[in-house]
């Protein structure tokens, strides 16, 4: 089949999104309320990106960013690569904090670059847009709700990536406590053994399964399903500030976790009014994306 591209710009908005919730390690997810845009189109010749906002100045202007290695892998899946590309990108999701921003940019590649063939979601379904973006990322936890909306879970197949998003209860409103501090998946991951204990493996699934009440159902159940003993406690060394806050956050009875692999905390039910934070935080009381990532056609 004759691969051809559309003419015009494309927009896609991405939500921020935190993973594993505490007890649903690589599995569980949510998608929140701040959004990085990109705009995409076609061009004669080159790879051009332009970054306003989180981001700026650091990240690549060429083939490098992650958003344009999202859409060449999404480009060769569908047949075809442009001669040029053209991006400009507003960021809003503060970048290595946890919050999902490398999984923002490559679903925005992937939902751009199909967007920009002809045909495209009809040649790739949002099964396969899921599929493609988790192997990127290495993982579903975040690509999922960022893709999906709302509050996901993920699991992975022989045949790749596989997700649904379920409905959350109206009374959870999260809020997120973002440091200066930046963090990576990668070191974080590296705190984790190799093997863990039985016990806390068990411990773990039955909070993940009730977890999954708690946010749909019985969001009073919310502090106890948030008990994880797998990968929190492993990693608090490398983020102390960020296991304080959550250990402080929990004994004044809110469901504070790790979002990600940090350095952010996210806590899933009320913050008491009087609640002291320190000045090298930023609080965001955020809702719920239950729309996911959604391309637009145009710019703005």
């Amino acid at each position: 089949m004759r691969t051809t591209f559309t003419t015009g710009p494309v927009r896609v908005r991405v939500p921020a999104t935190s993973a594993n919730l505490g007890p649903g390690f690589d599995a569980l997810g949510l998608a929140l309320g701040r959004h990085d845009d990109v705009t995409a189109e076609v061009t004669d010749g080159g790879v051009r990106v332009s970054v306003t906002g989180e981001g700026a100045g650091e990240l690549p202007s060429d083939e490098r960013h992650l958003i344009v290695t999202a859409m060449r892998a999404t480009f060769d899946a569908l047949g075809a690569q442009p001669a040029g590309l053209a991006l400009e990108c507003v960021n809003r999701i503060p970048q290595a904090r946890g919050l999902g921003s490398s999984s923002a940019a490559i679903v925005a590649g992937v939902l751009a670059a199909r967007a920009l063939v002809a045909g495209g979601e009809r040649r790739m379904d949002d099964d396969a847009a899921l599929r493609l973006a988790a192997e990127l990322e290495g993982h579903p936890d975040n690509v999922a709700p960022c893709l999906l909306g709302g509050f996901t879970i993920a699991w992975t197949e022989p045949g790749g990536a596989r997700a649904v998003s379920l409905p959350v209860a109206p009374a959870v409103r999260p809020t997120v406590f973002v440091p200066a501090e930046r963090g990576l998946t990668s070191v974080a991951r590296a705190a984790l053994p190799a093997t863990v204990p039985h016990a806390d493996a068990a411990s773990n699934a039955g909070r993940a399964a009730l977890l999954v009440h708690a946010l749909t159902a019985d969001p009073a159940l919310l502090l106890p399903a948030t008990v994880d003993r797998l990968h929190q406690e492993q990693r608090a060394p490398g983020m102390p500030a960020t296991a304080a806050l959550v250990a402080e956050l929990r004994a004044a009875g809110v469901a504070a976790v790790v979002s990600g692999a940090g350095p952010t905390v996210l806590a899933l039910s009320e913050v008491p009014a009087g609640f002291r934070l320190g000045t090298d935080w930023r609080r965001w009381e955020l809702p719920i994306d239950v729309s996911g990532a959604r391309v637009i056609r145009g710019r703005l």
